[in-house]
């Protein structure tokens, strides 16, 4: 049986009484025109970029909370979700002590950041169907392994994992679960989000740079108890998001008619190139895909992806992976470079 969740029990104990670094801008907020404001050694000359960016980011937080459904003490925002990831590790694993679990083959920052972090990185493969080994697991874990990651839709994959698996791992593992919800938007399953509340060893991170395609302004959202968002605020750089990014976020998520109309373009758009792909004689097997891309098994990935380079057109190779042997991803694009691909495909 599971004990009860108490974050104490897995925080660095550094991180415990840590003291945040306290910004100019974190110490007087209440900003309106006519101020002077002489306080953070700031060029005076203005440039509308001369001042420190808000540090908690506080308009795109309630915009996300509003769309989210979540309360913004409950959101932290990374520099990418790498960043978001990488303070994940900083405030739970002690480096050359702690351990984490993941699930190969799988988002590759994952294990980078492992070895950053000076933290043992267990891996336990998927299955042959792509979902995660529960009993291994399980097996693997012990009290110095503080957080499984598991990436639904999964990267390279592109398949959901299965609901009841997941909230069995959330319920049984004794550390952190993180679910990378990168690719969720193109996903005929519920974000785990709806959620939230029932775990409080949960975190869900999003980004905005798959559907929203944002991903040149590189904004990672963490979504978890206003407990795991305390810490991970305490502890991230003080103005992480610029101001630039902010108010492009901001425009963004303020326009959902279009990112929805552009979401519903490309699973259109990935159904038909899943179908057209099925007719290339040299391609074994198409995944199914719930995410903005779609894997492909081939007789020999090598020689087709450095024809494909030759004809122009740029895929990625992923036969290096654990379970993905010859298998080539094929990030789904407009209908005019989707179509120029399939004919490529068939005059190879």
């Amino acid at each position: 049986m599971k004990q009860k969740f108490n974050i104490n029990n897995l925080l660095r104990e550094n991180i415990k009484n840590i003291k945040p670094y306290s910004s100019a801008r974190d110490e007087y907020k209440d900003i309106t025109d006519g101020m002077v404001f002489i306080d953070a050694n700031e060029n005076p000359f203005n440039t509308n970029v001369n001042r420190y960016p808000d540090p908690q980011q506080t308009n795109v937080k309630a915009r996300l909370s509003e769309l989210k459904g979540i309360p913004t003490n409950q959101i932290l925002l990374g520099n990418g979700s790498d960043e978001v990831l990488d303070l994940i590790f900083r405030a739970f694993c002690e480096p050359n002590h702690d351990k984490i679990i993941t699930l190969p083959p799988t988002y590759g920052m994952y294990s980078v950041l492992s070895n950053l972090n000076a933290v043992e990185n267990i891996e336990i493969p998927l299955t042959s169907d792509f979902q995660p080994d529960f009993d291994e697991i399980l097996r693997a874990a012990h009290s110095h392994t503080k957080l499984l990651f598991l990436c639904s839709p999964n990267n390279p994959t592109a398949n959901s994992f299965e609901a009841d698996v997941i909230e069995e791992l959330i319920e049984e593992f004794q550390g952190i679960v993180v679910i990378d919800e990168a690719y969720i938007d193109f996903s005929k399953d519920e974000s785990w989000l709806s959620r939230l509340s029932e775990f409080p060893n949960l975190i869900v991170t999003q980004t905005l740079s798959k559907a929203y395609g944002l991903a040149g302004i590189r904004l990672g959202i963490c979504y978890a108890s206003k407990e795991i968002i305390s810490v991970l605020n305490n502890i991230k750089p003080p103005y992480n998001i610029n101001q630039l990014t902010q108010a492009k976020a901001l425009e963004r998520l303020n326009d959902m008619d279009a990112v929805q109309s552009e979401v519903k373009s490309i699973i259109f758009e990935r159904e038909k190139l899943s179908k057209a792909l099925k007719s290339i004689t040299f391609v074994k097997n198409v995944f199914p895909s719930d995410a903005n891309f779609i894997l492909a098994k081939v007789d020999d990935a090598n020689k087709r992806y450095q024809q494909l380079i030759e004809k122009e057109i740029v895929v990625r190779n992923r036969t290096n992976q654990l379970l993905c042997d010859n298998c080539l991803r094929f990030s789904v694009g407009t209908k005019a470079e989707n179509e120029k691909l399939i004919e490529v495909l068939n005059q190879l």
